[in-house]
This record gives C-alpha cells, structure tokens and sequence, in this order.
C-alpha cells in the first residue's frame, strides 16, 4: 500500500509539472523576501532566520506530502508557506525576539546613569561590569582555543592537500571543511557567551534530497568555509598576543601589590643587583599598592576594550553567507 501511494504522489507530481527544481526556485524566493524585510537586522539575525525558514519549509511540505499523498509538491510548500508565515511577519516577530534576547554581556549601561558617574566612579566600577570579566577570561583561554584551532586547521589543511592525489583525498577533505564549519560555530557561541557579540546559533541549514553539486559547492566555495579557516589559523598568534600582554599586566600588578608586604614581613628586597639589594622607603609603599590597584583595573579596562575588537573582528570573519 505504501508503494502504491507513493506511485501516485510521483504520478500527480508529474502531471502537475512539480519538481524538485521546481520546490527550490519557490523557497529560494521566500528566502529572498525575507532577506529583504529583514533589511538592516544583525548579520547573525538574518542567518538563523534563513536557516530557520529554509528547514521548516522542506520538513513542513515533507510532513504534509506524507499525510495528504494525493497533494502535489506545489500544494503542499503553498500550504507550508501559509502555516509558517509571510515574510514580513517572521521578520517582524525575529525582530520583537532579538529585542528580548540579546546577549546577556551585550548590554550596555544606560546613557542617563554614566552621565551621573564620575570619572572615578566609572574608571573603578569596570569591576562590577560583566563584560569586562567575560573578555579577561576569553582572552586568557585564546591561547588554548588557539593551540587547538591552529593544530588542527593546519594539519588538516596539510593532509588534505597530501592525499588529494588518492581516491580518499575528497572524501578526507571535505570531511575536513565540514569539521571547520563546525569548530566556527562552537567558537561564535564561545565568543557570544564571553564577548556579547551575537553571533549565528544555528548551524546552516543542508537539504538532505539535494544533489551532491549542491551540498558541496558551498562548502568547497563559500566564504564562510575559507574565512572560517582563516580565522582559526590567525588565533593562534593573536592568542599568544592577547595571552602575553594580559599575564604581564597581571603578573606586574601582583608583583606592586607583594613588593611592599615582602618587605615587611621578610624583609626581601624589591630585586637584587648583584650585591646591592634595593628597598622601597617607607613613604613609597602606600604608592606601591595604589599603582597595583591602578594597573589592575586599568587591565580590566583593557581585556574589554580588545575583548569587544576581537568580537567585531570574529563576527566580520565567522558570519558570513554560503556565497
């Protein structure tokens, strides 16, 4: 009985002149109007959107195909079309959404309360602000995402080209880019959870009947293969960058703090210079803690700062479309 339904679904469809081709060209102009209404949304919005809508359509006309199998293809994406929605009402709804649920470190404090802050105020409270916290500890961890990202996007990349010459160089290849795909999207939630910046939280839709030209031309010539691997390859080095200059900021800070209390209660010196062994005066040590103070928070400072350039510079590099 089921050979027999599908016999005249595939009947009706081609009476009807439904093809595959046919179901694509329609979601492809769904997709294009709803690129258009979401005009001057976040990149990463307009994304998760199109991935969105994609699935649901193709799943949703499956779905309908099964249950009514007399229906053609046509009838069936019509009917999906009308239960998900017109383009301009899931912009309008995604829109109302990214309103509610911006990244949690993405939002900024309110203009009217920093005008009330002093300059002191606003210069030590960076303490109290999460961002800050969140970009110290990202840019602590860059050195080992960086290490991991830059072994395996180099070792991959080096294989690949090896074995490109044998019959499992393809298939190692594209396994490879698929593994890139996948490390830039855990990196972008990374980077969204400790950086604010929002970044995809769907992986691109794939059609599962398409053919393998299809499937594979993205992902062998789209920029968000190629940027992805790029950008996994150069975190390594601003990794070691952001890594060095936080730890010797740290590591001086620390070493103002201690300098005067090793003093008093060992009597070290501040350093040694062969025989000569140099003191802080006692004047001195009260001056000490507050540069340590002053240089701690202004590293805080810091870790936002480049923690917010590097976002900007993530989300130029990871959010990209297929083309």
């Amino acid at each position: 009985m089921a050979w027999k339904r599908k016999e005249r679904a595939k009947m009706s469809s081609n009476m009807t002149g439904d093809t595959p081709h046919k179901t694509y060209e329609t979601i492809a102009r769904y997709l294009k109007a709803l690129r258009d209404e979401l005009d001057g949304a976040d990149r990463a919005t307009i994304l998760d959107a199109l991935a969105d809508a994609e699935e649901h359509l193709y799943s949703a006309q499956g779905d309908i195909q099964r249950n009514s199998p007399d229906l053609s293809e046509t009838a069936a994406l019509q009917q999906a079309i009308e239960e998900y929605g017109k383009p301009g009402e899931i912009a309008a709804a995604y829109r109302e959404i990214e309103e509610r649920l911006q990244p949690a470190l993405a939002r900024p404090e309110r203009p009217s309360s920093l005008g009330r802050r002093s300059l002191l105020a606003r210069f030590f409270g960076i303490y109290a602000n999460p961002s800050a916290w969140g970009g110290l500890l990202y840019l602590l961890l860059s050195l080992v995402t960086g290490t991991i990202y830059f072994a395996w996007a180099t070792a991959g990349l080096a294989t690949s080209l090896g074995v490109m010459v044998l019959i499992i160089g393809i298939p190692f290849t594209v396994l490879f880019l698929l593994s890139v795909r996948g490390i830039a999207f855990v990196e972008g939630r990374l980077v969204e959870a400790l950086l604010g910046v929002r970044m995809p939280r769907r992986a691109s839709f794939e059609r599962q009947n398409a053919g393998w030209w299809a499937r594979l031309k993205p992902l062998l010539l789209g920029k968000r293969t190629w940027l992805g691997l790029l950008y996994l390859i150069l975190q390594l080095p601003l990794g070691i960058i952001y890594f060095t200059l936080l730890v010797c900021l740290i590591a001086l800070s620390l070493a103002l703090f201690a300098a005067p209390v090793l003093q008093i209660l060992f009597e070290l010196p501040v350093f040694s210079l062969g025989a000569t062994s140099y003191y802080l005066p006692t004047w001195a040590m009260p001056l000490s803690w507050i540069a340590a103070l002053i240089l701690v928070t202004a590293t805080m400072h810091a870790a936002r700062w480049i923690g917010w350039l590097h976002g900007r510079w993530a989300k130029m590099m990871l959010v990209r479309d297929e083309t």
